[in-house]
């Protein structure tokens, strides 16, 4: 990378000021990552993919069944 030659120091303040905003925006997406990453771990999360395929099962085993007794 090309260091870059600053003229003044407004040239300097604006671009610290750029740096700072990037680096709360930076934070901010890693709370929110974090958060993300948080609430997948919950029990009712981790409960709903394995419900889903609980759900499956139990409908495979009624159709089952109900095939069995009509048949």
């Amino acid at each position: 990378m090309i260091p870059k030659k600053y003229t003044s120091y407004e040239e300097i303040d604006r671009d610290l000021k750029v740096l700072r905003l990037q680096k709360e925006i930076d934070r901010e997406h890693l709370k929110l990552s974090a958060q993300r990453i948080k609430r997948g771990f919950y029990p009712t999360e981790l409960l709903g993919g394995v419900g889903g395929v609980l759900r499956k099962f139990m409908v495979s085993v009624v159709v089952g069944k109900l095939l069995k007794k009509l048949g």
